[in-house]
């Protein structure tokens, strides 16, 4: 099962989160919300307010995704690809 952990509303990563699925931040609950309601959720992703918080959670959940700026990864956490393309390659999308 994967865990997704996101950061609190108005944060940099979390307006980027929202960019990438083209909502705002309402339309981002209510998702979740119907997600839930329709059973095809248990629950909405974890907010958590910082990065320090988000990388011990990380490290707690097994299965556990979060975005999180290229350069606080940190030895063990895995980075995924984005259209084919690792942060700071040329066509990756969230320069």
């Amino acid at each position: 099962m994967i865990k997704l952990l996101v950061r609190r509303s108005g944060s940099r990563e979390r307006n980027t989160l929202l960019s990438l699925l083209g909502m705002s931040e309402s339309e981002y609950k209510q998702y979740w919300t119907s997600q839930i309601y329709r059973g095809e959720a248990q629950s909405e992703p974890i907010t958590l307010p910082s990065n320090g918080m988000q990388k011990e959670a990380l490290a707690t959940y097994p299965g556990a995704i979060a975005l999180v700026d290229a350069a606080d990864v940190k030895p063990g956490m895995k980075v995924l690809k984005i259209d084919g393309h690792m942060p700071g390659e040329e066509h990756y999308p969230l320069h």
